[in-house]
């Protein structure tokens, strides 16, 4: 197999680009808000209710976390970007690690609908509005 060793798949459409930001906006939405909280405004997602499980439950949702963030290396984000993304992810997944402090933390930070808001605002969609 010949290859340049780049780690990035063949160039993106515009078309191509909406629809994983779509996917990972969709993903970043189950971890972060997909329920909301009854009587209440506030929405927590999967990562959220995971990390309540005592440091495994924040390590295997950085972990899922870090997925978005590979999808946009895989989009060819830039360096800085990417390093703005795993910095939120590591934030939140230290964070975490705390009893109760770290639960709290989690549910109001939202690492991946950040990520995917600075990877749309990289190319140029709205922020939840990819199509």
């Amino acid at each position: 197999m010949a290859g340049n060793g780049s780690h990035h798949a063949g160039p993106h459409t515009a078309e191509d680009v909406a629809q994983r930001l779509r996917r990972i906006r969709r993903l970043a939405w189950i971890l972060d808000a997909a329920f909301r909280l009854p009587g209440t405004r506030f929405h927590v997602g999967v990562d959220a209710l995971v990390g309540l499980l005592p440091v495994g439950g924040s390590v295997v949702m950085g972990c899922v976390s870090l997925y978005i963030v590979w999808e946009a290396w895989r989009l060819r984000a830039p360096t800085g970007l990417l390093v703005r993304m795993m910095a939120n992810v590591l934030l939140e997944t230290a964070v975490d690690t705390i009893p109760v402090v770290g639960d709290l933390f989690d549910a109001a930070y939202k690492a991946n609908l950040r990520n995917v808001a600075l990877l749309e605002q990289y190319f140029g969609h709205t922020p939840g509005h990819t199509s």
